[in-house]
């Protein structure tokens, strides 16, 4: 009965390696417009479309039907430029597809796919015939591994930037105070790319996972347990350059509205008016700057009728009036549930069929959240739903409420456990292959409802779990953070959103933020929190987007930390005030090419070594490279610099080598910036809220390079509030630095104004750091005489000029 059993076994293994199917030989093709179908043995078939001279679309369809479920909910526009017509050149062992920028290379036997650049490097390759398999359950891609490539991207990710030697799945889940090397999250995002200057989006929303030779050193692999097998190819220059691209098949992300980068509070039970009415006067009383007051999920009546709390809010009008008052906005949460307590909406919407479905009764699904009891989980696939949630979502938008922060749209505690989720049904489908994207489905529906109701102004909206393309309608945090067990040694935790923030811009959601103080844990001795509390903060200031949140009813304001805590704080979010209009400028960037303004080092020095193991560090734009300390203890830390000098931000004036590691002095009250020489750093004076003060003026910190070339910084301006920039109504300013063996020439371009004009009562003052003062000042030429100092302390000599928007040049004798 043994020999039975284990013969048995052996068949049924044999039996699904046979199901396993690869394309086999390829002996015939057709061409239609810019896709070429090569067909394989046992009607298999691989589609290849040439979307742009550098971006192809690659579909394995084992069956030969090139046909799936649902469009891509990612990819918006994949025929990125006027492609020339395919020519196919059939050679005795191989066909070759040429365009101005790729080699294509389809091996005939067995089918091999191989892609070179023009100079016919290979960029990647199928490892064998296994590129390509196809069972009754899973899809999976496996290629050629190089000894020396490097992995970098999959979006919001723990663990060590440079991906090579790991595995990652894609499956959105709910993991409160997840560890440095926990995996899956709550985004999946299934973009990555490659030192040999390629990236791949695998364009399928099932269960996905990714090996970077972590089970062989021969290939690299990536494939999911349902749908298809698409990816595309994106090859570029250098990692920017695929950034761009993939941008382009996705979607641009939108801009949030100018106070969102300002500094926010939250905690899990700010959920009532006075609360609310305390914490922003006391955030002006004490002169830490702040814009936005968030309320958690306990804001409403009910989950989620979108109704104010009665027993905590009696006046939210009012409220929101006086918080606007003080220049402060609310943002509050929504849950994508309905409770079977809120019975009235359950009713209605099960009424109307808007729950997604139990396959095994057909009724709604009964699912259990982590408050409010059994809810029924909204389905945003279904097109009628949108109207009616954006009807209820309105609602305190009317009041005054300036925007959402979507939580929980995993759905939660639907993680890789909790199997009876998957016979869950969607109006696009099961849960399997809806789940990763059902936060997407969702956030799609708040932001295209927030425009609907009100026309021409930029929607905030901050998510937690999302999808590839969830750039199009919301920016990202990270979730749950902190070391739940014991707060104050949450040290790793923060050490590790460090390289979460940098994947997060790599995977296209630049306009990012952690939870600052970690949001798990009790935190029962304020005193022995500081120390973390602080560093956290001086880290958290340089996201895109800053929050102090934590869970339940654990305050995380500056003041309950000490003076100390209090004062390195503030000093904390004033840099981040004063950075302001270099932050909106990368903010622009972004938007148009996809760039994070927080950036793995490897994004801006890929050709130097280290920069792709810098996971403790990033750049901040182009120029301006920061390195939060993340141990506990440290008066100090190591900060390896790349090539050029860099000068110190905090002094302005400590000159350091590049191309080595420091020790950089750094006690409680320092956050570790350093400037790349030869950069223009614009800045604004310190205010309590973004546009407190409308006629402020321009600090231009300019920092001269030594050689001839000239250093340039372009300036955005916007009016912040509205969609004007989508239709290109701004103004920019191009300014110039250029050093010769006598002069410092400094020049203002002309304003670019289109629909948009700053004011013309503000003044441009040019803060040169400069290690002695220089001679006479000329501007257009005449001698300036007024507006004009020196500090010998700080070696900054200053320049005051009227900014009417006309060109000037400024010359600077250097004796």
């Amino acid at each position: 009965m043994k020999k039975i059993i284990i013969s048995c076994l052996v068949l049924m293994l044999l039996l699904n390696v046979t199901q396993a199917q690869t394309p086999g030989n390829c002996n015939s093709y057709t061409v239609n417009g810019n896709t070429v179908v090569f067909n394989g043995e046992r009607n298999a078939k691989v589609s290849v479309k040439i979307c742009s001279p550098s971006v192809l679309k690659i579909w394995y369809a084992a069956d030969g039907q090139f046909k799936r479920n649902n469009e891509s909910f990612a990819v918006i526009n994949e025929e990125l430029e006027q492609a020339d017509p395919v020519q196919v050149n059939d050679e005795p062992q191989a066909y070759e597809i040429f365009t101005s920028r790729l080699r294509i290379r389809v091996n005939k036997s067995p089918f091999r796919l191989q892609v070179f650049d023009k100079w016919q490097k290979l960029l990647l390759s199928d490892h064998n015939e296994k590129g390509h398999v196809q069972d009754s359950l899973n899809v999976y891609a496996f290629k050629q591994l190089r000894n020396d490539e490097q992995f970098f991207g999959l979006g919001e990710k723990s663990g060590p930037v440079n991906r090579r030697g790991r595995t990652y799945t894609m499956w959105n889940s709910d993991k409160p105070c997840y560890g440095p090397q926990e995996d899956p999250l709550y985004k999946s995002i299934p973009f990555f790319f490659s030192n040999y200057k390629y990236g791949i989006f695998f364009d399928n929303t099932w269960k996905s996972k990714f090996d970077f030779g972590a089970t062989s050193t021969e290939y690299f692999s990536f494939g999911s347990n349902g749908g298809e097998l698409i990816y595309y190819f994106i090859h570029g220059n250098d990692y920017a350059q695929i950034i761009e691209q993939y941008t382009q098949l996705t979607g641009k992300p939108i801009m949030p509205p100018n106070w969102a980068f300002g500094f926010s509070q939250c905690r899990g039970l700010y959920t009532n008016e006075k609360l609310a009415r305390s914490v922003a006067a006391e955030f002006r009383k004490r002169k830490i700057p702040c814009d936005i007051i968030y309320q958690d999920i306990g804001w409403t009546e009910g989950l989620q009728n979108f109704k104010w709390a009665p027993d905590r809010y009696a006046n939210p009008r009012g409220m929101l009036q006086y918080l606007d008052s003080l220049g402060f906005k609310m943002i509050v949460s929504q849950d994508p549930v309905i409770s079977q307590k809120t019975a009235e909406q359950w009713k209605e919407a099960d009424g109307k069929g808007y729950f997604a479905t139990d396959v095994r009764t057909g009724k709604s699904y009964d699912m259990p959240w982590p408050w409010g009891g059994n809810c029924g989980v909204v389905d945003f696939t279904k097109p009628e739903v949108a109207d009616w949630w954006g009807m209820y979502q309105q609602k305190p938008i009317s009041d005054g409420v300036r925007g959402f922060w979507t939580d929980m749209g995993e759905p939660a505690w639907s993680n890789e456990d909790a199997t009876d989720r998957l016979f869950m049904k969607h109006h696009a489908g099961m849960h399997g292959e809806i789940h990763n994207v059902y936060g997407l489905t969702w956030d799609k529906v708040v932001k295209e409802q927030f425009e609907k109701h009100n026309p021409g102004k930029r929607v905030f909206q901050m998510t937690r779990a999302a999808y590839a393309g969830l750039q199009r309608y919301t920016f990202g945090w990270s979730g749950d953070a902190g070391n739940g067990e014991n707060v104050t040694e949450g040290w790793s935790r923060l050490a590790n959103q460090v390289a979460v923030g940098v994947s997060a811009g790599m995977g296209l959601i630049p306009f990012w933020s952690c939870d600052i103080s970690g949001y798990c844990g009790d935190i029962k001795d304020y005193p022995a929190m500081a120390e973390l509390y602080t560093r956290w903060m001086q880290f958290g200031v340089f996201n895109p987007l800053s929050r102090a949140h934590h869970e339940g009813d654990n305050a995380v304001e500056p003041w309950l930390f000490g003076a100390e805590a209090e004062k390195n704080c503030r000093n904390a979010i004033e840099m981040k005030y004063r950075l302001f209009p270099y932050i909106y400028s990368y903010a622009r960037e972004a938007h148009d090419k996809g760039m994070p303004i927080m950036r793995a080092m490897m994004l801006e020095f890929p050709e130097e070594e280290p920069a792709a193991s810098a996971d403790d560090q990033f750049m901040f734009g182009k120029e301006i490279l920061v390195a939060p300390v993340v141990k506990k203890g440290a008066v100090s830390r190591r900060i390896w610099l790349p090539d050029g000098e860099w000068i110190d931000f905090n002094d302005g004036k400590t000159v350091y080598e590049g191309g080595q590691t420091i020790t950089y002095k750094a006690p409680l009250s320092v956050v570790p910036v350093l400037v790349k020489r030869g950069s223009i750093i614009p800045m604004m004076p310190v205010m309590q809220f973004i546009g407190e003060k409308k006629d402020h003026p321009l600090y231009l910190h300019v920092y001269p390079a030594e050689h001839t070339n000239p250093v340039a910084f372009e300036l955005y301006e916007d009016d912040g509030e509205s969609q004007d920039y989508l239709e290109n109504k701004f103004c920019k300013t191009v300014f110039e630095c250029r050093t010769s063996e006598k002069y410092y020439t400094l020049t203002v371009s002309a304003r670019n104004s289109s629909g948009f004009q700053p004011s013309l009562k503000r003044k441009q003052v040019f803060m040169l750091h400069l290690a002695k003062k220089p001679g006479k000042v000329l501007v257009d030429k005449k001698p300036l005489t007024t507006g004009v100092s020196w500090d010998a302390v700080k070696g900054i000599y200053s320049i005051t000029i009227p900014d009417n928007g006309k060109a000037h040049t400024i010359e600077l004798s250097k004796h």
